[in-house]
């Protein structure tokens, strides 16, 4: 067996680093305002929005918009007719292919969100591509709508670190999902109510996407029972918290200010 020896000040700094870890690691929402320096430090992963930690009964559907439009008219029905507003995820290349029906989005009053201009794996991506992607698509969706939007969902739902604070660079807050409907593998409307069903939770954010097979038959059958259910479905940029704020490692959205905390542990025993 083999015995190291520590002098005492390399012993006094060992203790002084198991401490500072316990202590980080026991009060992770304390060092927040860091979270971006602590990251690097650490090795560890930027965590993007996918749901949010309010105490309210208030939750976001989302439309991802990368191919096809014959199902949005009837979506947009379905929702002006249950008075629910979202937020549609809009590619690029679909806004110039449908630039008349982003403009009737818009006038529907839904909230438009950058979803990349060519939908590519961004993880394999430069900062100066990932900006192009993303100042391309907003230059579009503010000249078609008038809109200047903030929120971005990369495409397939994959990001880094990279991606997350080349986004945050030009302007833009990185959002994912916590329930997704699987409308893009043609479930049943039936299939997409009780999956969703059984899974969200105050402050979730929900994905379909314009062009699913089922979509329209499953959001109509939804939205009855949200708000049956007392929930209020509202745009995501509603539904986030503004001022400082910070996720934890699920991807959950909380204030960090001692004042609102309060409402962000009510907000946990609820769910």
């Amino acid at each position: 067996m083999r015995i190291f020896y520590f002098s005492r000040w390399k012993a006094i700094g060992i203790g002084l680093l198991a401490a500072f870890l316990f202590w980080y690691f026991s009060h992770p929402v304390v060092l927040q305002h860091t979270a971006q320096q602590v990251s690097v430090l650490f090795g560890q992963r930027i965590i993007p929005i996918y749901s949010v930690g309010t105490a309210e009964k208030k939750i976001a559907l989302s439309f991802d918009a990368t191919w096809g439009a014959d199902q949005t008219p009837e979506l947009l029905r379905i929702l002006r007719e249950n008075q629910v507003r979202t937020t549609f995820f809009l590619c690029g290349l679909w806004l110039e292919k449908y630039p008349e029906m982003v403009k009737k989005i818009a006038a529907e009053g839904h909230e438009l969100a950058n979803h990349s201009y060519s939908h590519p794996h961004m993880n394999n991506l430069s900062e100066r591509e990932i900006a192009h992607e993303l100042n391309r698509t907003h230059q579009l969706i503010k000249e078609l709508s008038g809109q200047n939007p903030t929120l971005f969902r990369p495409p397939f739902g994959e990001y880094n670190n990279k991606v997350i604070e080349t986004a945050r660079a030009c302007g833009y807050t990185t959002i994912i999902w916590d329930v997704d409907s699987l409308d893009w593998k043609d479930l049943t409307a039936q299939a997409m109510l009780e999956r969703i069903l059984a899974r969200i939770k105050t402050g979730s954010i929900i994905l379909f996407h314009n062009a699913g097979k089922n979509t329209p038959e499953a959001v109509a059958r939804l939205l009855p029972i949200l708000k049956g259910q007392g929930f209020t479905i509202i745009p995501i940029s509603e539904l986030l918290f503004t001022g400082e704020t910070y996720t934890d490692h699920t991807g959950r959205q909380f204030l960090k200010n001692s004042a609102d905390r309060s409402q962000e542990n009510r907000g946990r025993e609820e769910n």
